[in-house]
């Protein structure tokens, strides 16, 4: 863009120590976490959409470090020190979210939060042991005797039908995403980051002037050092990243009177969860009924799952909830194979931190102080 004002290249154009590509979660903690650690940065957040359009703002607004059977499947898939590494970032991303913002000021709802179990699960014969197995790995982390409870008897209590277990885990809390999303906007602004909407990053490459970046709207930028925090899209501006996409869809139905569910429930290693949203039912997940159709960075949701969702609540909710679907959303997830977050470099002074595998809410705030560490060794 050559007929830039003096006062543009001074400021909104004017070169930048670090660049961050991405605003969402990752992008504004890891901006938030350079600021704290060194107020002088001169520091831009590019971000495409007028608003965050992954899964910042379009997640379920969940703040959980993980259900039984999911930390359980993950146990046996990453091995026991890598599993509770990752629980204790989760753990700790929320503790500092709680930290950061008040309850009020995010919709925070210390609900606590529930897993539901059939006797179809493979350890059911198993779930009391498998539970204080969980509670003495976990006691370092949580620092509670029991962070899971088997509480069977709050099945019915909470207008549930169809399940033979449930275990409780009083840490778990709803969480309004786009609150936290705007707080955290306002508290990064506060610190002097600039964040640009609508602008689109193309590919970068390295100049005697430093980074240049390049954008689909011919505006060009220049950084001493980028970070990614693009999660599943960062494959199109850096394909060697190879993220798995992994859309995950929500709905909404109307008001319920009569509704007595409280809490964040999760079924199926956290392949469903559902809570109460305002008297509402909000549902997610259901993308293990169609893994290969939800690899997809598309936005749009589909019938299939939204059915899903539907036949879901028709089974397991008191039947005489009588409720239409109001909303249907979609959110865009990263993964990757190992299920652990990525921090990488992908050139000199080029990094990215990206893909939270479905637990963004909690492991952004850890994961962007780890990318701030990673930046701030060039300074």
């Amino acid at each position: 863009m050559s007929n830039l004002s003096l006062w543009e290249r001074e400021s909104f154009y004017a070169t930048q120590d670090i660049i961050i590509i991405g605003g969402g979660f990752m992008g504004l903690w890891t901006a938030l976490s350079l600021k704290q650690k060194n107020n002088s940065l001169r520091i831009t957040i590019l971000e495409k959409s007028i608003t965050p359009l992954g899964a910042s703002t379009r997640n379920a607004g969940f703040s959980c470090f993980g259900s039984p059977t999911e930390i359980i499947s993950d146990i046996e898939t990453l091995g026991e020190e890598e599993t509770l590494e990752i629980v204790r970032m989760r753990f700790e991303g929320i503790e500092k979210i709680k930290n950061t913002f008040s309850a009020a000021k995010i919709d925070l709802d210390n609900c606590g939060g529930y897993e539901l179990i059939n006797k179809d699960y493979k350890y059911y014969d198993q779930l009391d042991e498998k539970i204080n197995w969980l509670n003495s790995l976990l006691k370092n982390i949580t620092e509670k005797d029991k962070t899971f409870v088997r509480k069977d008897e709050l099945i019915s209590e909470k207008g549930l039908i169809g399940f033979d277990a449930m275990i409780e885990n009083t840490l778990e809390s709803g969480i309004h995403s786009g609150k936290l999303v705007s707080a955290l906007i306002q508290k990064v602004q506060a610190s002097g980051v600039s964040i640009l909407n609508g602008i689109e990053v193309k590919n970068w490459e390295r100049n005697l002037d430093g980074i240049q970046v390049y954008t689909h709207q011919q505006i060009r930028f220049t950084a001493n050092q980028i970070m990614l925090c693009t999660n599943a899209f960062g494959n199109t501006i850096a394909p060697e990243l190879k993220i798995t996409p992994a859309r995950g869809q929500v709905i909404v139905t109307s008001e319920i009177p009569t509704l007595k569910l409280k809490g964040t429930f999760h079924f199926d290693e956290g392949f469903y969860y559902f809570r109460n949203l305002d008297g509402k039912i909000l549902i997610g997940g259901a993308r293990n009924e169609d893994f290969e159709g939800e690899r997809t960075t598309d936005i749009t949701g589909s019938d299939l799952i939204k059915n899903k969702l539907i036949e879901f609540l028709q089974k397991h909710v008191d039947p005489s909830y009588q409720f239409t679907i109001e909303n249907h959303w979609s959110g865009i997830m990263g993964f990757t194979e190992n299920k652990k977050p990525l921090l990488t470099k992908l050139d000199d002074n080029v990094y990215a931190v990206v893909a939270c595998n479905g637990m963004g809410v909690a492991l952004t705030p850890i994961m962007g102080s780890k990318a701030a560490d990673m930046l701030l060794l060039y300074f």
